[in-house]
């Protein structure tokens, strides 16, 4: 079961969840309105090494974009 990170579209309360579905409806546990999922956090690579995060406005860019 994964533990998602969900946003509470009414009152704004970010939390986690462990969930059986990807597609379970979760409730806020504050105001208990329906939340949203959020994605954040970590992207990884068909490798699964994580992704680099560059702006590729520094002056040692090596292309990455």
């Amino acid at each position: 079961m994964p533990l998602l990170q969900y946003v509470c579209p009414s009152c704004g309360k970010q939390f986690d969840e462990l969930v059986k579905k990807f597609d379970e409806k979760v409730v806020c546990p504050a105001c208990r309105a329906e939340a949203r999922r959020s994605y954040s956090g970590e992207m990884f690579s068909a490798t699964g090494k994580p992704v680099k995060h560059c702006s590729g406005n520094c002056k040692t860019c090596s292309g990455c974009h």
